[in-house]
């Protein structure tokens, strides 16, 4: 595993993220498909085994339970040292005021509560789940802040928004001498491609870490049109994000399909290539449910598209409704 810079920041990742929504506990929550703690284990060390030192889940994932096992198999299969873990905040965590957003109050409540989940002093990174319309981003960004002071965090970041706003973010924080933030993790596969408009070039400008959620969109890249899986016939928020473009998403899984058949290889290492070579692109998060699709997220990246391929690829693409944010 060849391991590269977070954006212009110092800190070393493997080119692959394993995202850790997966995992947690399948009746707490809004995720039914989750795998258990048994079933999880054995998928974060054979990520580990591969060189994935970067891992990402957020507070709400199985209402804290993702946090609660990755926390306990991470401390168990490797050295706190040697690994990235990633958290987000945002989503509602309880009922009545202040138990979800991005306040001071709800910031200070919830990385403490994902500490004592994750069972570390500190998370590597920290980011905002969306961007919060009911609080002043100067008050998200102050405490933000204050989280990597008081040494709780390494570095904040990001997911999908504007890209005025997140550009907004930047300015705020530099205005003031905080903190801002390092990194992106945004909507990016070759089903959604919108974020290649404004974000993607503003983060190549800015030297942001670009580390992309949903990169097998969804796993409708990885197979027939017409073939389901139990998480895509629950999932009622991932219907929301292709529903609209259902005729030109055809035609790109099976621009997907021609590709894999040509190289011999899967569906799901053609479409991630596709997405790992794509600058400024840091890492994609990937989900693991299975063996095989943690073999597959390694191999993508020693498969190198050629022009020719990337052209085939893209030409289906239409402008897609911005999704996501």
């Amino acid at each position: 595993m060849n391991y590269r810079k977070f954006g212009s920041t110092g800190l070393d990742v493997s080119p692959l993220c394993l995202g850790c929504m997966t995992y947690g506990t399948p009746d707490r929550g809004n995720h039914a498909w989750t795998l258990d703690e048994d079933k999880s284990r054995p998928l974060i060390k054979q990520a580990l085994d591969a060189g994935i030192n970067f891992f990402d889940t957020a507070n709400a994932y199985s209402d804290g339970t993702s946090e609660e096992i990755v926390g306990r198999a991470l401390k168990e299969f490797a050295h706190r040292d040697e690994i990235v873990i990633a958290t987000k905040v945002f989503n509602r965590m309880r009922p009545g005021p202040n138990g979800a957003g991005l306040s001071r109050k709800a910031i200070f409540a919830e990385i403490d509560n994902s500490l004592r989940r994750l069972g570390t002093d500190y998370v590597d990174l920290y980011q905002i789940h969306r961007w919060d319309n009911t609080v002043p981003i100067e008050e998200t960004l102050e405490a933000l802040h204050d989280v990597v002071k008081m040494g709780k965090a390494r570095y904040i970041g990001a997911s999908s928004m504007h890209a005025w706003q997140f550009y907004k973010a930047l300015h705020v924080s530099r205005e003031h001498g905080w903190v801002e933030f390092v990194s992106m993790q945004n909507h990016v596969n070759l089903l959604y491609r919108e974020e290649e408009r404004e974000m993607l070039p503003l983060c190549a400008d800015q030297g942001k870490a670009v580390i992309p959620w949903s990169p097998l969109a969804r796993g409708r890249l990885t197979r027939d049109w017409n073939e389901t899986t139990e998480r895509q016939n629950t999932d009622n928020y991932g219907e929301t994000l292709y529903k609209a473009t259902l005729d030109a998403d055809r035609k790109v899984i099976d621009a997907v399909a021609s590709v894999a058949a040509a190289r011999g290889v899967s569906r799901a290492v053609v479409a991630l290539a596709w997405v790992a070579q794509k600058s400024p692109i840091t890492a994609p998060i990937i989900g693991a449910s299975k063996p095989n699709h943690l073999t597959d997220a390694v191999a993508a990246l020693s498969l190198t598209l050629t022009t020719d391929e990337i052209a085939a690829l893209e030409a289906p693409y239409v402008p897609h409704r911005v999704a996501g944010i």
